[in-house]
């Protein structure tokens, strides 16, 4: 079928003799043809629970999201000892790194001069889609790292600390509920290389560590997070964390992508703050998550009536912004362009045109391509033969 085509916002799968196929440079890891896929065919690439017999000493780095995956679920105490019962010998709650990140975000936004809006750096997928789309808006990203590889670099140095250990004996394990954060940790794009060392899917270690939680007596008092990290985990959680008015939080990569558009062109420039999430309903609505996105939202804000605001001072080292920053921005990925040379692009560009010209125009994804202009753009670069169009007027 062509449902992954018609919904990858940009236009990174053809199918091709029955096949659907990535063009890489493209793909953003959003995990829309994952979630569209009626006949599950497509599946994300992630790591395997087995990994965590090749450290000496393991930390599970849970998101804000697996808190949403439990059904009364009023202490997250239950989830952290739980993940020690599997074989971790640490947990570092990745909402203590949100709510770092709320506070260097409030310092960064309030001592640099950013161009307004400023727009969270916190989804990858997001990151990936201005980098690739949107490349003009890159100076409005905030420079600043993730709250999963804040969470990691502090889970290091703590446990290194604790255990005397060499970084590489040390397996930092993140918890994700989306492919965006796999890809961030296998290709990070404004980091040399990932303070995670494997990315594990919510789905996957979802029975295991239920059946664990079905099992214990009392939790642990572990929790050290507060309501402003965990919050992080639906849409408008981290605006909220980041300035009182003028922000906008969306998300769904359609209406990231229209918002994306209006910042572009400068209609949006009365606002402060700007959080966009791919996933439909935040980190919630991950497709590596096990739970319906709008119940798991439910949970997170029944959870939230359990904390504190904030956690008073979750971590008491590394107030310095440059434990923060990215080490460099984001490069721009012109994925769209024809060729290199400017005149064999205009001879590719006449190409096209002519192509379209005898195209029906009703991109119905019969030959692979998301659009008519897709097609012929795969034309001109000789990848299909006109011939590939049923509608193709010889």
């Amino acid at each position: 079928c062509t449902n992954c085509i018609k919904r990858c916002p940009t236009q990174a799968i053809r199918v091709r003799n029955g096949k659907a196929h990535i063009i890489s440079e493209r793909c953003i890891d959003c995990g829309e043809c994952i979630r569209v896929c009626p006949h599950h065919a497509k599946y994300s690439h992630r790591d395997s629970m087995n990994r965590i017999i090749e450290f000496k000493y393991r930390v599970a780095l849970p998101a804000p999201s697996l808190y949403g995956q439990f059904n009364h679920l009023d202490d997250i105490g239950y989830v952290i000892t739980a993940l020690k019962r599997l074989g971790f010998d640490e947990v570092f709650e990745v909402a203590r790194g949100a709510e770092l990140i709320s506070d260097a975000t409030r310092k960064y936004i309030a001592e640099h001069d950013i161009p307004k809006p400023v727009i969270s750096s916190a989804c990858p997928a997001v990151c990936r889609l201005i980098r690739v789309c949107f490349p003009n808006l890159i100076p409005h990203v905030l420079p600043l790292n993730s709250p999963m590889e804040t969470a990691a670099m502090i889970a290091r140095k703590e446990a290194q600390a604790k255990t005397g250990l060499d970084s590489s004996e040390i397996g930092i394990f993140f918890i994700t509920p989306c492919p965006a954060k796999i890809t961030a940790v296998k290709q990070p794009i404004c980091l040399p290389e990932s303070n995670v060392d494997a990315a594990i899917a919510m789905k996957d270690i979802y029975p295991v560590l239920l059946k664990q939680m079905n099992h214990l007596g009392a939790p642990e008092d572990a929790c050290e997070s507060g309501l402003m990290g965990v919050s992080w985990a639906s849409s408008g959680g981290e605006a909220a964390g980041v300035c009182d008015v003028k922000f906008l939080a969306a998300d769904g990569i359609e209406n990231v992508i229209n918002v994306l558009k209006e910042l572009e062109d400068d209609k949006l420039q009365y606002l402060d703050f700007v959080e966009l999430n791919a996933c439909n309903g935040g980190c919630v609505g991950g497709v590596l998550n096990v739970e319906n996105p709008f119940v798991a939202k439910a949970r997170i804000r029944a959870l939230r009536k359990n904390l504190k605001y904030t956690a008073s001072e979750p971590i008491a080292e590394d107030k310095d912004e440059s434990f923060y920053l990215w080490d460099k921005m984001p490069e721009v990925k012109d994925v769209f362009r024809l060729d290199e040379n400017r005149r064999v692009a205009m001879q590719k560009l006449a190409v096209i045109e002519n192509v379209l010209s005898t195209l029906p125009g009703l991109d119905c994804g019969g030959c692979g391509a998301p659009s008519c202009r897709a097609f012929a753009e795969d034309v001109a670069a000789n990848e299909v033969s006109k011939d590939e169009c049923v509608r193709y007027e010889k």
